[in-house]
């Protein structure tokens, strides 16, 4: 199945106050939505992920699998801010409009230090505006969630079955199940919590200091900032794994070595694979969204008062090495939500575990379909 794109021309006002105006949402589904439109899986992606759920969770997604399009409507949307097709720091910026050309003539006589290179897909004569890059406005996770809303009201869908969502995608569920309670019937939750955590948002500055340590990541290019990324992924890496796994498969065996580590090549070899599909801005942007998350945030009382409103029935998993999102922050949703039924695995993959470990987690996971 290939992306789909919605275009919704409307004015998007984002909890900022400031306003884009109109949004792209690209998304995948796969399946069909049966005679009673009861069969919908929402699936919410996290950071650097995409909407195309049936590549990057194969474990989990597909058929035979316990999300099963042959049984399910399945849907995956791009989030708002990234560089996979949604609106982002590298969407054109259509409220921008430079001189519009005559016929035939080049783009750069007329913007000179324009590249020429980076020219929307639309081609030359389509091009009136220029890339947001750096202008694109901060977004928060509740942003991202009316703009999923948006594309569920494009495609007819008025219930959810289940809603699904690991690390900044289980963010995104809360959210939704607290704006929308009466649309979304289960939800499935994994290494993920109600709030960013001090040590969440620590990490994030750490990274988005990598990338503002990169002179150029503030550029109108592409490419802006991508050593400034290469190290942000390295810090993210740490975060992903832990002590035991980069022991474990990291260490050298060559007691005379003095350059030239595994480890090393490992952190460099992840950096420029993330550099290669992802964008500076849209990490820096996004990671921003995630240290907004609160879902206490102008609703009355604590985030353990917010939990309580949540009524839809639960599955949660935690994972043991979880450095990251650790179990504390499940038990956290556990002891405060209704109806939850809460899963630890113990896995040596920490936070990654939940991308890692489909066996585990789809055998949790078709237990609690069973149990509809």
């Amino acid at each position: 199945m290939s992306a789909q794109t919605h275009h919704n021309n409307q004015p998007f006002t984002l909890e900022s106050g400031e306003v884009l105006p109109g949004i792209d949402i690209t998304f995948h589904t796969y399946g069909t939505l049966n005679k009673h439109a009861d069969n919908v899986v929402w699936i919410c992606h996290a950071l650097t992920a995409n909407s195309d759920v049936a590549d990057w969770w194969q474990g989990l997604v597909g058929e035979g699998r316990v999300i099963d399009p042959a049984k399910y409507f399945i849907v995956c949307a791009n989030i708002l801010g990234s560089c996979y097709g949604s609106s982002g720091p590298l969407s054109i910026n259509r409220a921008a409009h430079y001189p519009k050309r005559k016929k035939g003539a080049v783009l750069s006589e007329l913007l000179p230090d324009f590249n020429t290179s980076e020219l929307n897909d639309e081609g030359d004569d389509s091009y009136d505006g220029q890339r947001w890059y750096r202008d694109f406005p901060q977004v928060t996770i509740r942003d991202i969630v009316h703009a999923h809303m948006l594309l569920r009201k494009h495609l007819n869908i008025d219930h959810i079955h289940l809603l699904v969502g690991g690390s900044m995608g289980g963010y995104q569920v809360l959210e939704w199940a607290l704006t929308e309670p009466e649309r979304i019937g289960r939800l499935f939750l994994l290494c993920t919590g109600a709030a960013e955590s001090a040590w969440g948002i620590a990490v994030h500055t750490s990274q988005r200091l990598a990338i503002e340590a990169d002179s150029t990541w503030e550029q109108p290019r592409k490419d802006a900032g991508a050593a400034g990324l290469k190290a942000a992924r390295a810090i993210g890496m740490l975060t992903y794994r832990n002590y035991k796994t980069f022991m474990a498969t990291q260490t050298d065996p060559d007691k005379e070595k003095t350059d030239g580590f595994k480890a090393s090549s490992y952190i460099e070899y992840q950096g420029e694979k993330l550099v290669k599909r992802f964008n500076a801005q849209s990490y820096w942007l996004l990671t921003k969204a995630m240290d907004s998350h609160n879902i206490a945030r102008g609703r009355h009382g604590d985030v353990a008062t917010t939990l309580r409103q949540i009524e839809q029935k639960t599955l949660l998993i935690g994972i043991t090495s979880d450095i990251l999102c650790p179990p504390e922050e499940q038990l956290l949703l556990a002891q405060h939500m209704h109806n939850t039924l809460y899963h630890e695995i113990d896995s040596p993959y920490g936070h990654d575990g939940f991308l890692i470990e489909f066996e585990k987690i789809g055998r949790i996971l078709a237990e609690f379909l069973d149990k509809a």
